[in-house]
């Protein structure tokens, strides 16, 4: 029955601090945090079942690391193999370093100094990661980074729980020796890739084909579950384990319904996470030691901004990269309550110093989200110092690259799925083009290949000068970072005003800002896949493919014509189809056995017999615009025509393939 009060207490209460804080603007983390300190036993003591809700904050995590396992890749984790073991290492290593050093000097004993130095060394996976989700910045370059480092983290936990007998001068006493536990560890990481690449695919196309939500759901939650449990039996965190869990479903073609369905129950059980922790601060210690614990707490945020900021610099990451990754670690992680409880029991962190530890690491907590959010604003003044542009740019060795030298060529920024079908197609077209991309471990396997791609931040005018931003003729902007986004077509408006400037998102709100910013098109993914889905409905239901394509368009200029308004007054061919409901703007590519090739246009009688008028000739990379009676067609010309739709229909035979 208590439990249920406390529940009840806790999701009435959260309720009512999360909606005061979204009318103030307060991130929803520390919404949860605040209800904790409200709630616990050190405010008005609210809740009694406070193991209980431990254990559910336990669940909570675990779910969150799940998803996250979801939406990420045995790829991307690979790919980020260097900054994480490297990076991951110094982050470490040099925090410990610092902490040992002040704290000898402060008087503590070394044994203390060392165990305090792995405390605030570890940062929190739950909280920056659930900011990053919220933010759809998972799969950018910092994003990767931080993710990379912080499971290194819940690595190294394992290690700095066997040193703490050492650090206290008493004997080991653990459950399971050194080297079976890494015996174990390997075990489970050569189980989770062979499930991944054989078991799960298999189990999850039987279980798919029962049609069975309940038993889908189950699975994924046992699997999940049994993999954190297994994890947790070789001495590694939960967290990690759930985060393996999600990996393995992944690389499935099962892990968008998986993720749909645990959705509900992570953000439910992610929130006794954060209020659990609100709840070990003691407000009284808070208040009668304000000044010191607020000083101490500053000085633990810079310090591991510094760390992981330098930590990060020597991957040869570009600045802005090392500030946003720098920014998203200073705080004290969760998984140091745990390592916390351990040296309490070894008498390595007695007394008022425990509440200290516990003080510090709630604030640098309820600090992270207010952090994150002015992030980008930070990198963007870290770029205007007086620094090095080797410096800004990161020490990959871009200067060895060849500038790029062609004119009216392309250029790409990110070579995710949309920058690599985009480059496919640009290269099927015969249409010189250079990428822009800031994974060092993609552009140096694509560089391989022959791809012409380069290495760098392209928020920085130099990179973008680089590849020749002033010659080129379109710009293509597909990364997954909303603020380096809105940077970049700032940078590329101001370098290159004649330049197509296109530009995707994740969403449809970062629509206004980015037209208005000089973007000439903006893609954003909810909208246009709205549109996709519709238009397979319709389809379904035997629609003409004409009615389909018209409301399409409609539905576009619709919804693009809205936000562009405001920022812009050109008009597109859609617009103008749309003006004119009953002509259409069709493109035509001439092949080698077409009756035009050879031919002049005034031979053809093309507005004559059809109807239809030409406006203009790609040809290679000229374009003939209003080209005269005696111009002659030649085969891989484009004929760009316009003309009602049914007569558009009748010149197609006139060209030995359909509409380019």
């Amino acid at each position: 029955m208590y439990l249920l009060n406390d529940i009840l207490v806790i999701f009435g209460l959260s309720a009512l601090v999360l909606y005061l804080c979204h009318r103030v603007g307060i991130p929803v983390i520390v919404g949860y945090l605040l209800t904790g300190m409200i709630a616990g036993p050190y405010g008005l003591s609210l809740v009694h079942e406070i193991d209980t809700v431990q254990v559910l904050a336990e669940i909570g995590v675990v779910l969150l690391l799940f998803t996250i396992g979801l939406e990420f890749s045995f790829r991307n984790l690979l790919q980020a193999r260097r900054p994480t073991l490297l990076g991951g290492s110094l982050q470490i290593l040099l925090t410990v370093f610092c902490v040992t050093v002040a704290c000898r000097l402060l008087g503590f004993s070394y044994g203390e100094s060392v165990f305090i130095g792995f405390l605030v060394s570890l940062s929190s996976t739950a909280v920056v990661m659930k900011i990053l989700q919220d933010r759809a910045e998972t799969e950018t370059p910092h994003g990767t980074i931080t993710l990379g480092i912080l499971i290194f983290q819940d690595v190294m936990i394992v290690p700095m729980m066997l040193l703490i007998p050492l650090l206290s001068g008493k004997e080991i006493n653990a459950g399971m020796p050194g080297p079976m536990m890494l015996v174990m560890g390997i075990g489970i990481i050569a189980l989770v890739f062979v499930s991944a690449k054989w078991v799960v695919p298999k189990v999850f196309f039987g279980i798919a084909q029962t049609r069975s939500r309940e038993l889908f759901l189950l699975s994924v939650i046992t699997v999940g579950f049994a993999v954190a449990w297994l994890t947790n039996r070789a001495g590694l965190s939960l967290a990690l384990g759930a985060f393996l869990a999600g990996l393995i479903i992944s690389e499935s073609e099962y892990s968008h319904q998986a993720l749909g369905n645990v959705l509900p129950f992570r953000d439910v059980f992610s929130s006794f996470f954060f209020v659990s922790v609100g709840m070990l601060l003691d407000t009284g210690f808070l208040l009668k030691n304000t000044y010191f614990l607020v000083a101490v707490t500053a000085g633990v945020i810079i310090l591991k901004v510094l760390v992981a900021g330098l930590s990060t610099m020597v991957l040869g990451l570009s600045l802005r990269t090392v500030v946003l990754v720098g920014l998203a670690l200073g705080q004290v992680g969760e998984f140091s309550f745990v390592l916390a409880g351990s040296g309490v029991g070894y008498g390595l962190l007695a007394g008022d110093r425990y509440q200290v530890f516990l003080a510090v690491s709630v604030l640098t907590m309820m600090a992270t989200p207010f952090i994150m959010m002015a992030s980008p604003r930070l990198s963007e003044f870290a770029l205007k110092l007086p620094l090095p542009a080797k410096l800004k740019r990161g020490s990959y060795p871009l200067g060895a690259q060849r500038r790029v030298r062609e004119k009216e060529h392309l250029i790409i920024i990110g070579f995710g799925v949309n920058g690599r079908n985009l480059a496919r197609a640009a290269r099927a077209a015969g249409i010189p083009y250079a990428i822009v991309e800031m994974n060092p471990a993609a552009v140096k396997e694509e560089r391989k290949k022959g791809e012409r791609i380069y290495f760098g931040d392209a928020t920085q005018e130099a990179i973008l000068q680089h590849v020749n931003i002033k010659e080129a003729k379109a710009v293509a902007v597909v990364i997954n970072d909303a603020s380096a986004t809105r940077r970049i077509v700032e940078v590329v408006r101001r370098l290159n005003p004649k330049v197509y400037l296109i530009v995707r998102t994740r969403f449809v709100q970062e629509t206004g800002p980015l037209l208005e910013l000089g973007a000439d098109e903006v893609i954003p993914e909810e909208f246009e896949t709205s549109v996709e889905i519709f238009s397979r409905v319709l389809a379904k239901y035997l629609l003409p493919k004409e009615e389909i394509e018209r409301f399409v368009s409609e539905i576009r200029a619709e919804g693009y014509g809205m936000l562009r308004s405001l920022s812009r007054e050109a008009t597109s061919c859609l617009d103008l189809e749309l003006c004119l409901p009953n002509v259409e703007i069709k493109s035509f590519r001439i092949m080698g056995d077409s009756p035009l090739v050879g031919k002049t246009l005034a031979e053809t009688q093309m507005r004559k017999i059809y109807g239809v008028t030409l406006l203009a000739i790609r040809r290679k990379d000229r374009i003939l615009s209003n080209p005269d009676p005696e111009t002659v067609f030649r085969p891989n010309d484009i004929l760009f025509v316009v003309g009602k739709p049914d007569r558009i229909a009748e010149v197609i035979t006139l060209f030995s393939q359909g509409p380019s």
